[in-house]
């Protein structure tokens, strides 16, 4: 009996075997994974609620119909005995499965425009889609707090399941999907230009320090400054608010 290799938004594997509760275990599974970045077995156990030989049984499925894919951690421990647990991302196959993009088709005619009226073509083309990512999303930072909190919310309704965290003397911009990842693996112009977008929204210089493009996790971008100024922002209002209230 075979597995119909198929992945939507209500279900990752149908399968004619599985049970409807294990399609939708996994299903939490592979979500997890997918919008927040390389997890061990250990972590995404303890984030749904599933025993260790409950998630090791799902991750075995996963990772054998190739929607994830068990790797070395990046980063070893010292001081710790034993091996460091093996983490789990999302395969570009597993990826594809949630993309409802036209990779192939983007790909070829941007190939063509390279061949038929040069590199620079393609160039303005990115230039042109960070511009368009500036103008779109201007609504939404608009209407929020602040222009990181509009554009981690711009960017999680695009798709790319967009978090943001404090990094030392700054912040952390994490997109753990990416709908375009297969065409700016052949074409970097447009993290490169996606990157300067950024840059331009949040009024500071920022750093793009992995992509998913280039077989990172998740594309992660600094913003160093902007954390703290945020910081002392919310401290200076929280105190205003305190002194209002005497």
């Amino acid at each position: 009996m075979a597995f119909d290799h198929e992945l939507r938004n209500t279900c990752v594997v149908k399968s004619t075997l599985a049970p409807s509760e294990d399609l939708r275990t996994r299903d939490q599974v592979a979500r997890a994974i997918l919008e927040n970045g390389p997890s061990t077995a250990v972590a995404l156990a303890r984030s749904l609620g599933l025993t260790p030989a409950g998630i090791r049984r799902h991750l075995d499925f996963l990772v054998g119909e190739g929607i994830l894919e068990e790797r070395e951690p990046h980063v070893r421990s010292t001081g710790l005995r034993g091996r460091p647990s093996k983490v789990f991302v999302m395969s570009d196959r597993g990826r594809e499965r949630f993309e409802h993009s036209y990779d192939d088709l983007a790909v070829s005619a941007l190939r063509y425009m390279a061949a038929s009226a040069g590199a620079h073509l393609v160039d303005g083309f990115a230039k042109h889609r960070a511009e368009e990512i500036i103008r779109r999303s201007s609504k939404t930072i608009s209407e929020t707090r602040t222009a990181i909190d509009g554009l981690e919310k711009f960017l999680s309704d695009e798709g790319y399941a967009a978090n943001v965290h404090p990094k030392g003397m700054g912040l952390e911009l994490c997109q753990h999907h990416c709908p375009i990842a297969h065409v700016a693996a052949e074409y970097p112009q447009l993290c490169e230009q996606e990157t300067a977008a950024f840059s331009k929204i949040l009024g500071t210089h920022v750093q793009r320090l992995a992509t998913i493009a280039h077989g990172d996790g998740v594309c992660t971008t600094f913003i160093p400054q902007l954390g703290n100024r945020a910081e002392k922002t919310e401290k200076t209002q929280s105190r205003n608010r305190k002194q209002d209230k005497g």
